[in-house]
């Protein structure tokens, strides 16, 4: 991916490394961690350090971060990109960081695009936007024509207890099915039911275990 364009974001973060590019979109360098075998490995670590950067869980008066994820085929292994704290809104009542498009990577330059990746400071809650028709990335699924291997687009979204646990859910664009991470895998606990972002929860389920 070319770099022209100019740095934005939080220069005393060292994990903040965002761009506003020609057209527009946000770029993001990686990897800031990985290489991780399992997506949900990933997901775990990414959690963690993500809701541990300033400000990511001071509540009300916290902010969001973005990232992507994504995998490298000939290396068979996933990534988690650097940090962008661009908001898309500058009001301090609403919690809001706009997701980068893609990433610069010079030792993975066959990365394929996951999804996005933010953190709420304030709500461990999907937003209805986040679950609408709008953040959806398309194509939701393709195919990888170098393995073979089909990959969904998801948004992931982490949040931390003030009793210091982190949950993470993840949105899958193409199945509409938001999930959890529970014990180290991906536990389905609701479906997407419209284009507006409204949740029809499984019997039993809940945000919380």
């Amino acid at each position: 991916m070319g770099s022209l364009g100019f740095t934005w974001g939080c220069a005393s973060n060292p994990h903040v490394r965002v761009r506003r590019m020609e057209n527009g979109l946000l770029q993001v360098d990686g990897p800031l961690a990985g290489p991780f075998a399992k997506s949900e490995a990933l997901v775990a670590s990414a959690c963690e350090l993500m809701t541990r950067e300033p400000g990511s869980s001071n509540g009300l008066y916290g902010s969001e971060y973005c990232a992507l994820y994504y995998y490298s085929p000939a290396h068979d292994a996933f990534f988690l990109s650097y940090l962008s704290d661009i908001k898309t809104s500058l009001s301090t009542e609403t919690k809001s960081c706009e997701l980068p498009r893609t990433v610069n990577d010079p030792d993975h330059k066959d990365a394929l695009i996951l999804g996005g990746v933010h953190t709420h400071p304030h709500n461990r809650k999907f937003s209805r936007r986040d679950l609408s028709i709008a953040t959806r990335w398309t194509p939701t699924r393709f195919v990888d024509k170098r393995t073979g291997k089909i990959f969904d687009r998801s948004l992931l979204m982490f949040f931390r207890e003030r009793t210091g646990e982190c949950r993470a859910y993840l949105y899958n664009h193409f199945t509409l099915i938001v999930s959890a991470l529970r014990d180290g895998e991906m536990v389905p606990m609701g479906k997407v039911s419209n284009d507006a972002g409204d949740i029809q929860m499984l019997d039993g389920k809940d945000w919380l275990p």
